[in-house]
């Protein structure tokens, strides 16, 4: 089946905290609570509480990031200097451990950063393409509730957005 979108505009906050309670509670098929999206022109606080807790996964990025920038400096700059074993040390190690470590933990630190931005980008699904729906009122004062589901749901988006007073309701066109 194909996907729909819907877009519905509210002029209450807690009238569209009350349409995702009920979208939620619906169990409508062929939709997910994570297709759904809250847009708003001011910040609310309460937001995480009514969508839900969504899965975090940047630390991980800067993790794998921080480690492998670390092993990747030490690695290098130790085979770089292993290279040269063959001049004279005049008694010092041929890879010298300290000053090793200096420029491990610098790389360790540039390769966190770098992994946690291409990683925050990744999991921030940018770049992206513009929503199909779009509304300039969601910028100026009103809420908008766009859900993705299939053809059979939108009957069902349609009768929750129109029980709790939504003032337009938006669909994408049929493609």
């Amino acid at each position: 089946m194909s996907t729909r979108h819907l877009l519905a505009l509210f002029n209450d906050f807690d009238e569209a905290v009350a349409a995702i309670a009920d979208l939620r509670a619906a169990n409508i098929k062929g939709f997910h609570i994570d297709d759904l999206i809250l847009k708003s022109p001011i910040e609310h606080p309460e937001v995480e509480q009514v969508l839900g807790d969504k899965p975090v996964n940047v630390q991980w990025f800067t993790l794998v990031g921080a480690t492998m920038g670390g092993l990747l400096a030490f690695i290098l700059v130790s085979a770089a200097q292993g290279n040269f074993f063959a001049q004279l040390k005049g008694g010092k190690p041929i890879i010298p451990l300290p000053p090793n470590f200096i420029l491990t933990y610098e790389m360790f630190i540039l390769g966190g950063v770098f992994i946690t931005i291409l990683g925050f980008l990744i999991c921030a699904g940018l770049p992206a393409k513009r929503s199909p729906l779009y509304s300039a009122k969601v910028s100026e004062d009103q809420i908008g509730i766009l859900v993705q589901g299939d053809e059979s749901a939108v009957a069902a988006f349609k009768a929750i957005f129109t029980k709790h007073k939504a003032l337009e309701i938006q669909e994408e066109a049929a493609k």
